[in-house]
């Protein structure tokens, strides 16, 4: 194998290729990224026993061939080579990487214990890549970090007609997107270049997807148009240009968000979104832990407070407030101002319920997207 190809585009496709990669294996082969040279392409492929990469660059191959070396290596070796064209061959069992002065070497992995990589799952319609990235991006914020609850670190992914829903809960918040999506684009997808009529309803689906993985996917199909999304029971992929990635699903099911954002009769207070943030950082200098910020709305504006004795701070801002003559509640600053960033409005609206209770936090501008939270005990 010998190629000629630009170090940037090298670089972006095994970083890309490279995310796979297990950080242990009792396979070393895994740790390994697979090269192929054909027609004026370079493919560069990795995967493990979760997930699974593929991405398609264009290179001068000059002979055509394959090699599988380090992934990780590789991609550190990419990171400091210097702009411009870089040349790749194979010489006798080791992989020759020049590119101006610099020059290294890689051992080549075998070829014959390398995996096939799973074939791309049944394709079930087309998203658009930047409206998908930003959904996940909106309510990945709101998936658990503990595994011992697997199915809590995954992002639920339910298709029903043409309504896709995204959505995340830790138990402690709840963050759901839904967004327009393409059904029934199999054979025959228009390309990313197209954009596609919403097609009519079909099959239903509802399964968790890890959220690390698809968070990774989301923000790489973002300026990419329409992606094609295949799903069977046992994996999701997606494939966008040259990107081709899969990924297994998790087992189980998160908890349904219906009851939960039927708030019934509650007071409503709404306030400027970008000041709110600022202030509940500013205020939370002084919360230690999981201590809470703890917001009284009133008609005329929303009062933060936070600490306690003589290790306090507060802040006052314009607001109004509808349904109660006042209202306090207090919330865990960091899940307050996940929450807050997630939403993308001038104005926030806060649906309340009453102190501990759940509130549900949206803006005007996107109804689509609602973020949860449990209030707690207010300050004494």
């Amino acid at each position: 194998m010998e190629m000629r190809i630009d170090s940037g585009v090298l670089t972006d496709a095994v970083a890309w290729a490279a995310r796979v990669l297990p950080a242990r294996s009792p396979m070393p082969v895994l740790g390994g990224l697979l090269l192929e040279a054909a027609g004026g392409r370079l493919r560069v492929s990795g995967l493990d026993h979760e997930a699974s990469a593929r991405v398609e660059v264009e290179a001068d191959t000059g002979v055509e061939g394959r090699a599988l070396v380090l992934g990780r290596r590789l991609l550190d070796i990419c990171k400091v080579l210097p702009h411009g064209p870089v040349e790749l061959a194979v010489e006798g069992a080791r992989l020759a990487v020049t590119s101006g002065g610099a020059r290294f070497g890689l051992s080549l992995l075998p070829l014959d214990d390398y995996p096939a990589a799973p074939a791309l799952p049944e394709v079930r319609g087309l998203v658009d890549g930047d409206a998908f990235a930003a959904a996940v991006g909106q309510v990945a914020v709101a998936a658990g970090r503990d595994d011992s609850l697997p199915v809590l670190t995954g992002i639920r992914l339910a298709l029903d007609g043409s309504t896709m829903t995204v959505a995340a809960t830790d138990r402690y918040r709840y963050a759901v997107r839904t967004l327009e999506w393409y059904p029934d684009f199999g054979a025959g997808a228009p390309d990313a270049a197209t954009s596609p009529e919403p097609g009519e309803p079909g099959d239903t689906a509802d399964v968790v997807v890890p959220a690390r993985r698809l968070t990774e996917i989301a923000r790489s199909l973002a300026g990419g148009g329409p992606a094609r999304l295949a799903l069977d029971s046992g994996s999701i992929g997606f494939e966008s240009g040259g990107l081709r990635t899969t990924t297994r699903l998790l087992d189980g099911r998160l908890p349904r968000h219906d009851k939960l954002f039927a708030l019934g009769d509650h007071a409503l207070a709404v306030t400027e979104r970008a000041p709110l943030t600022e202030a509940v950082k500013r205020v939370a200098v002084v919360a230690e832990g999981d201590s809470p910020v703890q917001l009284t709305f009133t008609g005329s504006g929303v009062h933060l407070q936070a600490g306690y004795e003589d290790d306090v701070a507060s802040q006052r801002l314009p607001g109004s407030l509808g349904g109660a003559d006042s209202m306090t509640v207090a919330f865990n600053p960091g899940y307050l101002l996940d929450a807050l960033t997630s939403l993308d409005a001038p104005e926030v609206r806060f649906h309340l319920l009453g102190p501990g209770q759940r509130a549900l936090l949206t803006d005007a501008e996107d109804p689509a997207h609602r973020h949860l939270l449990m209030s707690v005990k207010p300050l004494v």
